[in-house]
């Protein structure tokens, strides 16, 4: 929901915004009151003492417990509540897609050109969706220049060939066959990709207590979205049969920005889904990947000939079949340690054995008497980076090959990075894009690091 990097507050952490001059907030505040969405006179909302864009500030200290505002349902924009919902339900079999937002992104695309539409007041705050700066609307070469390694030019490319075929194949068709609500020359493929960022950054899930179903479908939450991010954060939505409600989890000072959460992101997520991050080193949630064929990789390197080679793509492919490894599949490293525990586990164990101990294991189908809780135990104590110290020297050496081989992916090199990000006029220097990009590369190098420095023959 953020757009530009995170700032300080004023000193004194308020806020002097004069809304009079802002058309389009004083619109939607409007509506607001229009829709009965009640707002707590604890709170404004402005563009100035927050951490980007349109944020929400404490007018005085407020409680834990206290409820910033409520929003009844049938003010959220939804297929449901759309001037759309009754092609909408008509066509829902031709609208099934992987993604499932078509219908959403429908809704959105009549109401968002819709002089008349019921939102135009919420929507109008959103002029050009370019703005919220999603790596895909970046160039494809300063994705490839800033993000080389981070794993999102790959996401960026995966999202815009399944938005333009998403577009092309179930979209298209669909608004030609109702040329009374949507029409291809104004609802184009740029408009329904940059809906897809708005829809990316701003909706909301409600959660389904049965994990057996499937996720209920995304919806936008006027007001709710004002609300900017940050992992420690102060305020939480709440679903309830009649409104929504977003309510302080602690006590918030006067002066003091109310922030809301998107859930454990690393900046990569952020960037990727949101476009922005939290400055390097605050995002407690940051993660690294490390390739599983870079495991594989690290591994061929440490044979000595063909047959070891042999053995060891047999121990692959058996890896492949348990589904313990996959093609494009990641081990996942937070800052505590491996995040795929089991899975890394079980693939350091089996490349690591002896090949009177493999042909055991296939004879056993993969099957271990000591599987279970206690065996799930020992693999998340094991690649922890309180336990890895402790690990068997064959597995360091193979986990040290395979960070190096990780941070050799990126263009540029920790060193460098950190240079930057130390010196203050160079890091004024930097453009917001750039700024971001070295949030999400430092994050991911500082847990790449630690796991070579732990893994290296003493320990750190």
């Amino acid at each position: 929901m953020a757009t530009d990097a995170k700032r300080r507050k004023t000193e004194d952490g308020s806020s002097n915004a004069d809304c009079s001059v802002d058309d389009p907030l004083n619109n939607f505040l409007k509506w607001c009151t229009e829709v009965n969405l009640n707002l707590s006179n604890k709170v404004f909302l402005s563009k100035q003492g927050t951490a980007a864009g349109y944020g929400m500030l404490a007018k005085e200290d407020i409680e834990k417990g206290h409820i910033l505002f409520s929003i009844p349902r049938l003010a959220l924009l939804h297929p449901g509540t759309s001037r759309t919902k009754k092609v909408l339900e008509e066509g829902r079999s031709c609208l099934e897609s992987p993604s499932s937002w078509v219908p959403l992104l429908l809704a959105l695309m009549y109401e968002y050109t819709s002089a008349e539409s019921h939102w135009k007041p919420y929507l109008s705050l959103w002029p050009d969706f370019r703005k919220l700066d999603h790596p895909m609307f970046w160039s494809k070469e300063e994705r490839e220049k800033l993000l080389k390694g981070t794993g999102i030019p790959e996401a960026v490319d995966t999202d815009l060939s399944n938005i333009e075929k998403e577009y092309n194949d179930t979209v298209l068709p669909f608004m030609r066959s109702h040329p009374e609500l949507w029409d291809p020359q104004n609802h184009t493929l740029e408009l329904y990709q940059s809906l897809v960022a708005f829809v990316m950054a701003y909706s909301f899930q409600e959660p389904d207590e049965d994990e057996d179903e499937d996720p209920n479908p995304p919806m936008m939450v006027p007001m709710a979205d004002m609300l900017n991010h940050v992992s420690d954060h102060n305020a939480n939505l709440e679903y309830t049969p009649e409104c929504l409600k977003m309510v302080s989890v602690r006590p918030i000072r006067k002066g003091e920005e109310i922030f809301n959460t998107y859930g454990q992101m690393a900046n990569w997520q952020l960037l990727h889904m949101y476009g922005f991050t939290e400055p390097f080193p605050g995002n407690t949630n940051d993660t690294a990947d490390v390739q599983m064929t870079t495991v594989y990789n690290a591994a061929v390197q440490a044979t000595k000939n063909e047959a070891e080679q042999s053995l060891l793509a047999q121990k692959w492919k058996m890896l492949g079949d348990m589904d313990v490894v996959r093609d494009k599949g990641v081990f996942v490293f937070g800052k505590d340690g491996s995040l795929t525990d089991t899975e890394l586990y079980m693939t350091l164990k089996v490349i690591s054995m002896s090949k009177e101990e493999f042909r055991e294991f296939q004879e056993n189908e993969g099957w271990e008497e000591d599987e279970g809780d206690e065996e799930d135990s020992r693999a998340a104590q094991a690649v922890s980076f309180e336990g890895i110290p402790a690990m068997v020297p064959e597995w360091k050496r193979l986990l040290n090959t395979a960070a190096g081989l990780t941070l050799k992916q990126y263009s540029e090199d920790m060193e460098s990075d950190l240079r930057v990000i130390e010196e203050p006029k160079a890091l004024a220097k930097l453009c917001h894009r750039e700024r971001r990009a070295l949030d999400v590369r430092l994050g991911q190098k500082s847990i790449m690091r630690k796991l070579q420095q732990l893994t290296e023959s003493g320990t750190v």
